[in-house]
């Protein structure tokens, strides 16, 4: 009976492999038909109109205005600074949402004051158009902020255009400034991140979407004093950091530090089953890779005596591989400098990808990495302490004995009240009564909790007065991708709780009901393809989840990891 059973559970989860199989056969299939028919924007869409439009309404601002706003709709691949100079201020900018039916891409300056607790948007008539997969830093020596190329595409993600222009924000009037510089400049690109180094801004890596996506691996330098990119050339022999995006790029006092980061490079699998005779064929592949090095930019100011416009000198040094690094490997984390170290929170690992897909965990962790002694930390939060208990005697009246002594107060003060009002202290007694107590502000406090936000990967953050703001993120359920639209504050010197800024409901995802979720093909457990068809997708977003999988497609590889 028991040889029966195992027999029949096989075969039914059989008939889900095989179900499931015919199902993805043809969610390809419609994929297929959308990218090759009239569903596709690729070919009816001049970006480069769309971009010229933008311009146009933009310019129609008179001058720089600013105005209290509720907080930023949700967005990825924005970029999200504390201000440089001695305001409490956060900026943020740019960004993209895509809903599973169209990508939405932003030019908005938000600007959260953090003693106010109040959210306002930055409208100009001279501003960048609308981009993702930016990159900006403060300058070293001033209270700027320098921004440079980034991404926009189509709303179906057919047709991409990358920027190359450069950009200096002053956070006190709000005004942006287009930079051209003296000579050859940076080509353009998205995914790249740059830093700061005295008068300098360092730029390095990033990508191209053109037929194929190019990770890059130039290093440029801006001197902010003349105005001028220099285009580093190292000797063919000297050692530098593969291409790459979506790494972490932190000052240094002697120059810069790489950690981590994305790419994908091309590799060659095994094609099908074995035929009869022995030969088995091959197929190319991008296979991803979530690089673990840590590099060393050393950078020299050039000699008193140097000719006028000389670039600095500087080298790569390979470092050793960090001590107590999070395991597994995650990608989708960009860390944020405080007092020499590199704060990191999220991140998703690949756990194996199959022909059936990717199986993802995702992470909640925060961790800092101090660059001088190259050894990460985790930081976790303090429990609240429990207030010890009172002995018999210390114990507070019962709240029934205090109702009774507050009733016979009362009847007290009454009584004299009376008294008074009888021998003529009518006017003395109104006036007791009609005394109008001023208004007392009430001052909201907000939720705090005691454990970390939801898993995620991508997530904004960005340090101010020691504490950790961390904005936005993205979490995947199968094919679907949610944008987190909430944004929350640790104390990095108390580690006391998190406290909620602001927090709104998930946006339902617009995409087909394929990638809503995946297919179970557990053994013994059951399922209803009927109704997984018709049904929608309920994100789990429970606070204490400490890990979370997903499955995503090879054919569809995650494209928000790159920026």
């Amino acid at each position: 009976m028991a040889k029966k059973d195992k027999k029949s559970k096989s075969a039914e989860q059989k008939a889900r492999v095989a179900a499931k199989q015919t199902r993805k056969a043809t969610q390809k299939e419609k994929k297929a038909k959308a990218k090759g028919g009239g569903d596709s924007d690729a070919e009816d869409i001049d970006l480069q109109a769309v971009l010229e439009e933008y311009s146009r309404q933009q310019a129609q601002f008179l001058k720089v205005s600013e105005s209290p706003c509720e907080p930023p709709s949700p967005r990825s691949s924005s970029t999200f600074i504390s201000s440089p100079s001695t305001s409490r201020e956060l900026f943020l900018f740019g960004g993209e949402h895509y809903n599973g039916a169209a990508a939405t891409f932003f030019n908005d300056l938000f600007i959260y004051m953090i003693d106010k607790d109040e959210w306002r948007r930055v409208t100009s008539p001279n501003s960048p158009l609308p981009r993702s997969g930016h990159a900006w830093c403060r300058s070293g020596n001033g209270s700027s902020i320098y921004l440079f190329g980034g991404e926009f595409s189509s709303p179906k993600q057919g047709t991409f255009y990358h920027y190359n222009d450069f950009w200096k924000l002053e956070p006190s009037t709000r005004e942006w400034t287009r930079l051209e510089s003296k000579g050859k400049g940076p080509p353009a690109r998205s995914g790249h991140r740059m830093t700061y180094f005295k008068n300098y801004i360092i730029l390095f890596g990033g990508f191209q979407d053109t037929s194929q996506t190019r990770y890059l691996q130039d290093l440029w330098v801006y001197d902010c004093q003349a105005f001028t990119w220099h285009s580093i050339n190292l000797p063919p022999a000297s050692q530098k950091p593969d291409a790459r995006s979506s790494f972490s790029f932190l000052p240094h006092e002697a120059g810069a530090v790489i950690i981590g980061g994305y790419s994908r490079v091309k590799s060659t699998v095994a094609a099908g089953k074995q035929s009869k005779g022995g030969y088995q064929g091959t197929r190319s592949v991008m296979k991803p890779i979530v690089h673990q090095d840590t590099w060393f930019l050393r950078i020299t100011q050039p000699a008193f005596d140097a000719v006028a416009n000389a670039p600095p000198s500087v080298r790569w040094e390979r470092r050793k591989a960090p001590m107590n690094r999070p395991n597994p490997p995650r990608a989708g984390v960009n860390m944020a400098y405080h007092k020499g170290r590199g704060i990191l929170f999220g991140g998703v690992h690949d756990v194996e990808e199959s022909e059936e897909g990717i199986d993802s965990e995702f992470f909640d962790a925060l961790f800092a990495w101090s660059i001088e002694r190259n050894r990460y930390f985790q930081l976790s939060l303090k429990r609240a302490r429990i207030a010890p208990k009172k002995h018999a005697d210390q114990r507070v009246p019962a709240r029934k004995d205090r109702s009774k002594a507050d009733e016979a107060d009362l009847l007290r003060n009454l009584a004299t009240l009376e008294t008074k009002d009888s021998t003529g202290n009518a006017a003395t007694t109104n006036a007791l009564v009609d005394i109008d107590m001023p208004d007392i502000p009430v001052k909201h406090v907000k939720p705090v909790m005691d454990v970390m936000p939801h898993p995620r990967f991508n997530a904004h953050l960005a340090v101010h007065d020691d504490v950790l703001y961390i904005l936005g993120g993205i979490y995947e359920q199968g094919d679907a991708e949610y944008t987190f639209d909430e944004m929350w504050a640790v104390d990095l010197g108390r580690l006391d709780g998190v406290q909620e800024i602001y927090r709104r409901e998930l946006e339902n995802w617009q995409g087909s009901d394929d990638e809503g979720g995946d297919y179970s093909e557990t053994e013994g457990e059951d399922s209803d393809d009927d109704d997984e068809d018709e049904g929608g997708v309920q994100l789990d977003t429970s606070l204490n989840l400490m890990e979370s999988t997903r499955q995503n497609t090879p054919e569809a590889p995650r494209k928000s990891i790159k920026t």
